[in-house]
């Protein structure tokens, strides 16, 4: 079967996933990210990028992903080996995304970061169907330059936290909404890809889980944000940001940090979903102030499962 074939067949984020009564639909952009939405070939209306177990809404003046959605069976999942194969998605406009040329271009000290986790769709009722869902996430639409130390190591950790910790071992359905913040204020490539010099790099990625508990028929969700402006900069991959334009400034490098869904949502620009929310503080947090504690650690070391400890809400 061809790509094009692949992708015509492939069955991409389905709202109902977790159950009729649990419908999950996509998040809401606002009115100004509508018209920067990448629209398929030949339409005017249609936008959504299904791939196998997920979707995507492209942004085509960012060339990245507005978000993705996935999702994830861990009943069905497949322990299968991985086999990289990058290509652009040919459904949208050459010039609405990234690709190679990015990624290979001087100082372009990033890795192709996926938004949903290649293992993350891994799955189906046969090996098959389970390797197609992994193969389809080695699109450009679903990658965004992420430092190696963020994305092999402390974004890493929260993906396999939620997928082989929780997901896997309880055998849950769950949905993941995953993406960048894209800020005006992002700080720009030190360089020029094709004429283009000033490629802004998110600094900021956050990824939202709705799932049910064993012990009760409600809908929860939970939200969290990490950071790798710090890493870019001491890399010396961006340009140091204007601060007197926006609100981020320098701060220390922190950890992974769950934070309330109205955060992401003032981050985003996005209208999430309702659903209970498992977010125990109850104190207000400055954005600055959040900004600041979940940049990812300037860390290397060897990669893990997941951290030992239990995240905040996510125990069912």
């Amino acid at each position: 079967m061809t790509i094009a074939e692949k992708l015509k067949n492939a069955k991409g984020y389905q709202a109902d996933f977790i159950g009729p009564e649990f419908k999950v639909p996509f998040p809401r952009l606002s009115e100004s990210q509508k018209a920067e939405i990448a629209f398929l070939k030949g339409s005017k209306q249609d936008y959504l990028l299904h791939y196998q177990n997920y979707s995507v809404v492209q942004n085509k003046k960012r060339k990245f992903p507005f978000f993705t959605a996935a999702n994830i069976d861990g009943a069905l999942f497949k322990e299968l080996s991985r086999k990289d194969s990058w290509r652009l998605d040919p459904r949208i406009n050459r010039n609405h995304q990234w690709g190679a040329e990015l990624y290979k271009a001087k100082k372009s000290d990033f890795d192709k970061g996926h938004m949903t986790k290649r293992e993350d769709v891994q799955w189906g009722a046969t090996p098959k169907e389970a390797r197609m869902g992994a193969e389809l996430t080695f699109f450009y639409t679903n990658a965004v330059p992420q430092v190696s130390n963020l994305n092999r190591q402390i974004w890493q950790s929260l993906e396999t936290y939620i997928l082989k910790k929780e997901t896997v071992k309880r055998g849950m359905k769950i949905n993941l909404f995953t993406g960048p913040v894209l800020e005006d204020g992002d700080p720009v490539f030190k360089t020029a890809v094709k004429g283009n010099q000033k490629i802004k790099i998110p600094t900021l990625f956050w990824k939202v889980i709705y799932f049910r508990r064993d012990n009760d028929d409600k809908l929860y969700k939970l939200g969290f944000l990490m950071g790798q402006e710090a890493l870019l900069l001491k890399n010396d991959i961006v340009f140091p940001r204007d601060r007197s334009r926006n609100i981020f400034m320098e701060f220390p490098m922190s950890e992974t940090y769950q934070v309330k869904m109205s955060t992401i949502e003032e981050f985003t620009k996005l209208e999430f979903p309702p659903a209970y929310e498992l977010y125990k503080k109850t104190e207000a947090t400055p954005l600055q102030k959040i900004v600041d504690r979940v940049q990812a650690k300037n860390v290397l070391g060897e990669e893990t499962d997941g951290p030992d400890y239990e995240i905040e809400g996510l125990v069912l």
